[in-house]
């Protein structure tokens, strides 16, 4: 395992991390003090930095939902951006819905990595508050999902493999969205992706909220971020319906089985790709590299299936969701 960023201020956000931030700051200055002086502190900083690591592996072993809930929203988190940035080797963008405008809250584009050519779709949340803004914070109107649907069909022409990213509280729910008809496009893109000739890997590298995570979610592989989500609902949302009450988010984020481990074992992802020690927001250079090599792997393998039979296994994976599982 990749050893947990020894910067201070990471953020202060976790209640759970706090320890951990106190251990990385103590070993900050520690740092900072030896190379400045004649003291000779190698030895303790040693003996905090294998604290920590120790320490970090307890505290992420022992989380509760509601507690990966909020790993997954870090605000340090990689980002779809941060993977085009970081993993691609060449990227070009592709616009509009020719319907009706540009939604920034999906990205797409012809990607490039290790000589492996596809077509990329993700959500995109934005990092600055402007652009937070622009992208609806991840929520996607209609016109986005029919801009990803419009593109995965110009790869299937290109007989380009499709790699989407998923990070969505859900999709976007106002008036404007619902009078494009949000429902019908992200019904559509379901549909449709069914039947798509070329393969189709879905990664949820954060948030993986209802309808809005699905629009972009049928694929012949699906794998999740170890501290990420894939639900029905929001916690919150859940909650609001249920008990009337956002504080009982957390017995709610119990409730809907939302974890990666959840899902593995309910067989609605077929694998989970573990983070670095710490979470992905404290190695973003290791997760990334870790979900490189995942997506990797599986275009070669599904390179391999004959067109017929990856339609048919496509198929099956989701029909067979909902069916009773033994344990």
């Amino acid at each position: 395992m990749t050893e947990p960023s020894a910067k201070p201020g990471v953020q202060d956000g976790l209640a759970f991390e706090r320890p951990l931030n106190d251990l990385q700051t103590k070993i900050a200055e520690l740092r900072k003090l030896n190379s400045g002086s004649h003291l000779e502190l190698a030895g303790e900083i040693e003996l905090l930095e294998d604290r920590l690591r120790r320490q970090t592996a307890e505290v992420y072993a022992q989380l509760s939902p509601w507690e990966r809930v909020n790993v997954a929203r870090h605000a340090d988190r990689p980002l779809t951006s941060d993977y085009v940035q970081m993993m691609l080797d060449d990227f070009v963008e592709l616009h509009g819905d020719r319907v009706f405008g540009e939604d920034r809250a999906i990205v797409t584009g012809l990607a490039c990595m290790d000589g492996v050519r596809f077509l990329l779709v993700g959500h995109r949340k934005g990092k600055t508050v402007k652009d937070r803004l622009a992208c609806n914070f991840g929520c996607a109107h209609p016109e986005g999902y029919r801009k990803a649907m419009q593109k995965m069909r110009l790869a299937e022409k290109m007989k380009l493999p499709i790699v989407t990213f998923i990070n969505t509280p859900g999709a976007y729910p106002g008036i404007g969205a619902e009078e494009r008809g949000q429902a019908s496009a992200i019904a559509r893109n379901i549909l449709e992706i069914f039947e798509l000739k070329v393969p189709v890997i879905c990664i949820v590298i954060g948030e993986g909220g209802s309808g809005g995570a699905l629009g972009i979610g049928v694929g012949d592989r699906v794998g999740m971020l170890e501290n990420s989500y894939y639900s029905v609902i929001s916690p919150e949302g859940c909650a609001a319906i249920l008990w009337k009450s956002g504080d009982k988010a957390p017995e709610a984020a119990d409730a809907l089985k939302l974890t990666s481990k959840d899902l593995l074992r309910l067989g609605l992802v077929d694998k989970v790709i573990e983070e670095p020690l710490g979470g992905a927001h404290r190695d973003a250079k290791g997760a990334v590299e870790r979900v490189k090599q995942q997506i990797l792997e599986w275009v070669r393998e599904l390179a391999a299936v004959p067109v017929p039979e990856l339609l048919a296994q496509r198929y099956r994976k989701f029909r067979s969701m909902g069916t009773p599982i033994s344990g």
